[in-house]
């Protein structure tokens, strides 16, 4: 029987002090590639590709996107990173220059702090194999929000301090609960995450999927079920649908703009290729 096909799947990291951003595609499901995206010349560039599986909800990029940490597993857990480790690279770039092996799919990956330091999820396990000048482990900290060790603990606080507001928890029924997030934009327009952690999730979703609704003034809500990544950037609403990036100005209270196409992702293959350090 022939394998269903998927879009290629989607999530942006978007550095806050500056137009860079890494986009993480995945596809097909055990390949891994990561992207540069210039916001400022709407330019994407492949960086490198990973036989494996980065997780993307555990994943951050600094303020002005000259580093970037990730979760990643590739299942050799013979190797000297144990087959899943955390790392912090040059953004785009998956080459370590710190590096902590873990060995195990529990806690992993952080978040920045600031541009030089950053918050390891480490649970326990995490072995430092490399170790860098340039950006330091702040082994204090902590979230103030807990949502246990794995991928929520990293991505709903992200999504906090990036200015969603956290507006509600539901268990649906065991093992499939809820998590609403929203962002005020212009003209009174609301964007909302719907953040699902779902066990026999829909075809081609993870544990962990998102969807999207917009409400404009007099709570008229479209749900954009179909939207797995969306944000408020660049004084546009920027969403990801069916391995493509798109973008959605405001035009009045009321009014949204037709989308715009800003990139296809969906045919690119994998390529071997190294760092530039």
């Amino acid at each position: 029987m022939k394998e269903e096909k998927f879009p290629a799947r989607l999530h942006v990291l978007i550095a806050r002090d500056s137009k860079q951003a890494v986009v993480i595609r995945r596809g097909p499901s055990k390949f891994t590639c990561i992207l540069a995206w210039d916001r400022k010349k709407n330019t994407f560039e492949v960086s490198q590709w990973l036989k494996g599986r980065i997780y993307e909800r555990r994943s951050d990029i600094s303020p002005s996107g000259k580093h970037w940490i990730y979760f990643a597993m590739n299942g050799k857990w013979d190797s000297e990173a144990k087959g899943s480790w955390t790392a912090i690279g040059r953004a785009p770039w998956l080459k370590a220059i710190s590096l902590y092996a873990k060995g195990d799919c529990w806690n992993g990956g952080g978040l920045f702090l600031d541009e030089k330091e950053f918050w390891l999820n480490d649970g326990y396990g995490h072995e430092q194999l490399i170790a860098s000048s340039e950006i330091k482990r702040n082994e204090s900290y902590n979230p103030s929000a807990q949502y246990g060790g794995e991928c929520l603990h990293v991505y709903y606080n992200r999504l906090q301090r990036d200015g969603w507001v956290l507006k509600s928890r539901n268990e649906k029924e065991k093992w499939n609960s809820e998590t609403v997030f929203e962002k005020l934009l212009p003209k009174k327009w609301v964007l909302g995450k719907i953040c699902h952690e779902q066990v026999d999730s829909p075809k081609g979703k993870g544990c962990y999927w998102d969807e999207h609704e917009l409400r404009n003034e007099d709570n008229e809500s479209l749900r954009m079920e179909n939207w797995e990544w969306a944000e408020w950037i660049d004084d546009a609403i920027v969403y990801a649908d069916a391995g493509c990036l798109y973008k959605i100005t405001i035009i009045s209270s009321k009014k949204l703009s037709e989308p715009k196409l800003l990139h296809d992702f969906n045919e690119y293959k994998f390529e071997n290729k190294q760092a530039p350090y």
